[in-house]
């Protein structure tokens, strides 16, 4: 499922127009940004929480040369599923 997909999903359940589901999705993105770049968590339930953990620098390795190099530390998102979703995929 891509984005428009999506989009004409939402607007279907919802009974919005596909530009205000459009409009509810961008909205929806902007806030889970906004809120993990300032450092929050963002739990929904039944569904899952977001998260932002750091990623230590490492040493990786070029696999093309075998040269050893330095991998700086960088913020990752991090995504555990609900009880209410896994049991849905299950």
């Amino acid at each position: 499922m891509n984005k428009a997909d999506l989009i004409g999903s939402i607007a279907e359940k919802s009974g919005l127009s596909k530009a205000e589901a459009s409009s509810a999705l961008d909205a929806f993105v902007s806030s889970v940004s906004d809120a993990l770049a300032s450092g929050e968590r963002i739990s929904l339930v039944g569904f899952g929480s977001f998260s932002v953990d750091q990623r230590g620098e490492r040493m990786g390795r070029n696999p093309r040369t075998g040269e050893e190099i330095q991998i700086a530390a960088k913020n990752v998102v991090k995504f555990k599923p609900g009880a209410g979703l896994s049991a849905a995929v299950n």
